[in-house]
C-alpha cells in the first residue's frame, strides 16, 4: 500500500503545483480519506446486523480508498450536515447519495455522476394518493435540505412536511406507523422500501426528476477532483457500476456514460 501511494504522490508533484495537489497529496501522505456517508437508507447506506456500515455508497467508498492506496475511514453524515462536515474539514469527500445541483455546486465541486436515480412518492396503500397533485393537507416525509424538499414546496405547496434526518429508520418508521400519509425521496429508496412492506406501502410510478448522484468536494481542489473524475469513469466502465446495482437492487441500473 505504501509503494503504491508513494509512486501516486511523486506522480502528483510532479503534473502539478503544490497548491493544486494540496488534498490530494494530504490524503496519500496521511495514508487514509475521510470520507462522510449517509447511514440511513438501505440498501445505500446502514448499519447491518453487526453495526458496521454496509450499502452501495459504502462499496464505492471502500473502492475509493482502494484505489487511492489508503485506509478508509467512513464518518457518518445526514443530508442537512454533509456539505458542512465536508467545508469545515471534518471529511475529505462526501459518497452520500448527493445530488449535484446548480445550486449545491456554488458551494462545493462535484464528479460525474456515480449513479443515476430520480424523486419518486411512496404512499400509503389506502391513501388515495396518485401523485403531487394529491398532497395538499396531506403529512408529507422529507429530508432537511434534500431535494425531495424542494420538489414538494415546488409541486405541493400546501402540503405539511414532515421533516425527518435520516430517511431509515425515521422516515420509514413514520410511513410504516400510519403517522405520515407520504415520502418523498429517491427512487432507489422508495422502490426498495416497497418491497420491504407490500402489505402497507405503495410506490408510486411517476418519476419525478433525474437526478446525477456524485461524489462531493470542496472548491480549490483540482488536482483531487480531477482523479476522482477519473476513478468514477474507471467505476463505470469497468463494470463495477452494474455489478455494485445488481447486488444491492437486483435489476439493471440507469444508465451512465463514462468520459474515460
Amino acid at each position: 500500500m505504501w509503494k503504491r501511494s508513494a509512486a501516486l504522490a511523486l506522480l502528483i508533484a510532479a503534473w502539478t503545483t503544490p497548491a493544486a495537489a494540496a488534498q490530494l497529496e494530504e490524503i496519500l501522505d496521511r495514508g487514509q480519506v475521510s470520507v462522510g456517508i449517509a447511514l440511513g437508507g438501505e440498501p445505500i447506506g446502514f448499519r447491518d446486523g453487526s453495526n458496521q456500515p454496509a450499502g452501495y455508497d459504502v462499496d464505492v467508498a471502500r473502492r475509493l480508498a482502494e484505489e487511492l492506496g489508503v485506509s478508509l475511514e467512513i464518518v457518518e453524515v445526514t443530508g442537512a450536515n454533509r456539505i458542512p462536515m465536508l467545508l469545515s474539514g471534518q471529511i475529505d469527500v462526501i459518497i452520500a447519495n448527493i445530488t449535484g445541483t446548480l445550486e449545491r455546486a456554488k458551494a462545493i465541486d462535484f464528479t460525474l455522476p456515480y449513479l443515476r436515480t430520480g424523486i419518486k412518492l411512496l404512499v400509503q396503500k389506502e391513501s388515495g394518493i396518485a401523485g403531487m397533485g394529491d398532497l395538499a393537507g396531506r403529512r408529507v416525509v422529507v429530508g432537511r435540505g434534500s431535494t425531495g424538499e424542494v420538489l414538494v414546496k415546488r409541486l405541493a405547496p400546501e402540503a405539511e412536511l414532515v421533516y425527518i434526518d435520516s430517511y431509515a429508520p425515521e422516515g420509514i418508521l413514520l410511513m410504516r406507523q400510519g403517522r405520515a400519509d407520504a415520502a418523498v425521496e429517491d427512487a432507489s429508496l422508495i422502490d426498495y422500501t416497497a418491497r420491504q412492506h407490500p402489505d402497507r406501502l405503495v410506490a408510486l410510478p411517476e418519476l419525478y426528476t433525474s437526478d446525477a448522484i456524485c461524489i462531493g468536494v470542496r472548491k480549490g481542489e483540482a488536482a483531487f477532483l480531477r482523479w476522482l473524475d477519473m476513478f468514477v469513469s474507471q467505476y463505470v466502465s469497468s463494470g463495477a457500476y452494474r455489478d455494485n446495482y445488481r447486488k444491492w437492487w437486483g435489476a439493471e441500473p440507469p444508465p451512465i456514460t463514462p468520459l474515460w
